[in-house]
């Protein structure tokens, strides 16, 4: 018997920060599906991105053009291999963490996986580009409320240089990102605030603030162009913490949430009203499980990510 069978269950897909070198190995020489979908992506991108996750440097793997790809193919693989294993098993809801919303889309049936994996690839490389155009910062503050950081976060800012909340990951660790200056000085405000701690990210890349302008436009263009499709499964949307109900919406959350918030304290509080007892986190790590773990109490919670994952998942 599985652990989640008979429970109201939610898959969720992880973002940037989760992968590491050797991700997806295991899963691949156990499970021919996993094998397969490999194969796939490497087809699909032309390259063998599947030995980069493998056996690559992690200077390699930790380039947001090779990570964000590479987060969404295990997040896949490790979907369908479930699937395949659990025909009768389906979420009542999936959602992702920035680049893992793509991941539960995709999952749900609003975009194919080939679509999924380009606009994925896509979305690195031009994240990429806006970093070197309008370089930024971000940082994590720890111990502060949402209320108090976004007050910080508008006293800090000036009409040139904005800072805002990019992740409102769970209560008490939330990152801000924005200009580098106005960043620095929303971490001095957050500590005058009470933060416990205001500790930068080793990264130049401003994502989901007003400094991924510069590429929004094709961004845009790259995500009307694709093919979405109604999804199949309920996904909760980054932007407003509520379900995208048919492929406009779901095109519209992944266009505003390169510079939105992602809200996701809201999207696990919204999951739980809505009767979820159990949360299941699809590919690389266990970030996203322990953030649960803080919003919300008495939740089961799963990686899902390895061979031993699946075997713990029926123990």
């Amino acid at each position: 018997m599985m652990k989640i069978n008979g429970q109201k269950t939610a898959f969720v897909f992880p973002g940037q920060g989760s992968q590491f070198v050797g991700m997806g190995r295991e899963l691949a020489a156990q499970y021919l599906i996993v094998k397969q979908t490999f194969d796939e992506a490497d087809s699909i991108l032309g390259f063998s991105i599947s030995k980069l996750m493998m056996e690559g440097t992690p200077e390699e793997l930790n380039d947001t053009l090779n990570t964000q790809p590479a987060l969404f193919i295990h997040s896949l693989a490790a979907y369908r291999a479930f699937s395949y294993l659990y025909p009768d098993l389906t979420p009542a809801a999936l959602a992702g963490h920035s680049l893992g919303e793509l991941s539960a889309l995709s999952a749900s049936g609003a975009l194919s996986f080939g679509d999924g994996l380009r606009l994925v690839r896509r979305r690195g490389e031009l994240m990429k580009r806006a970093g070197e155009l309008a370089p930024g910062s971000m940082a994590a503050i720890l111990g502060v409320d949402i209320p108090t950081l976004d007050k910080v976060c508008a006293d800090a800012s000036t009409p040139g240089e904005i800072v805002q909340v990019a992740n409102d990951n769970c209560p008490g660790q939330v990152v801000i990102s924005g200009a580098k200056a106005a960043v620095e000085r929303a971490m001095l405000g957050a500590k005058s605030a009470g933060a416990k701690r205001a500790l930068p990210l080793a990264v130049s890349i401003a994502a989901h603030s007003p400094l991924m302008d510069s590429i929004q436009k094709e961004w845009n263009d790259a995500v009307t162009s694709a093919k979405f499709l109604t999804p199949q499964l309920t996904v909760i949307g980054n932007v407003y913490a509520a379900p995208l109900a048919d492929e406009e919406s779901a095109r519209a959350d992944i266009i505003l949430q390169m510079q939105s918030r992602v809200r996701w304290t809201e999207t696990v509080n919204f999951m739980v009203s809505q009767g979820i007892t159990a949360f299941v986190e699809i590919g690389s790590g266990t970030v996203l499980g322990g953030l649960v773990k803080r919003i919300a109490d008495g939740m089961m919670i799963f990686p899902l990510g390895n061979p031993q994952d699946f075997a713990a998942l029926e123990a």
